[in-house]
């Protein structure tokens, strides 16, 4: 891989993946490389990153999904009290990936990614504003805060990834219509997990 510029203000997914893609041209990739691929200052791009990672098939690697939940939960507490550059803890931060099995990944995420992208567009922007926007961003912090606690239940993980993948992606193309689909998820969630427990 080779070594990428910085991503700022993208609107779409698939820039985000390219950068991520040539965060590191070693062996490794650390959190700490992709995050400065992504822009620093860009949190809403760093979320839906670590929310499409959940989402990947990287979410079998051990321990991946509360280390992403963690990042979740920091970012998104960070952009709840308007924060505009990111910090994450050097525990984070330092955490390697083999840089063949992001590739897989990130090949994998690119189909959807580029039919997201075609087909999002500004609507419905009341939903990604003002007091909307910190309701998302704070349900975006506990679904990623219930991630490590849910690590050993089978796909959960990766459904709250997704949860957080609609919310931060409405976010990053202003389409009202996925914070919509996102808080829907999440509804039809809670509402499996009390008729469950039932």
């Amino acid at each position: 891989m080779q070594e990428g510029g910085t991503v700022q203000d993208k609107e779409t997914i698939q820039p985000l993946l390219d950068a991520a893609g040539n965060a590191s041209d070693d062996r490794k990739t650390s959190v700490g490389q992709i995050v400065e691929s992504l822009g620093e200052n860009s949190l809403t791009p760093n979320l839906i990153f670590v929310a499409l990672a959940v989402v990947s098939p990287l979410s079998g690697v051990p321990l991946f999904s509360s280390i992403c939940g963690i990042t979740i939960a920091l970012i998104s507490a960070q952009m709840l009290v308007g924060r505009n550059h990111i910090w994450l803890p050097g525990f984070v931060m330092s955490r390697q990936i083999d840089s063949d099995k992001l590739d897989r990944a990130l090949k994998a995420l690119r189909r959807p990614a580029r039919w997201l992208d075609r087909i999002t567009r500004p609507r419905l922007t009341f939903l990604v504003r003002g007091p909307v926007r910190k309701l998302t961003q704070a349900l975006c912090m506990i679904c990623g805060l219930a991630m490590p606690l849910l690590e050993i239940v089978p796909f959960t993980s990766s459904i709250l990834g997704t949860v957080v993948s609609l919310l931060a992606f409405g976010m990053l193309a202003r389409d009202g219509l996925f914070t919509l689909l996102g808080l829907a998820f999440l509804l039809a969630l809670g509402g499996g997990v009390l008729w469950f427990l039932q």
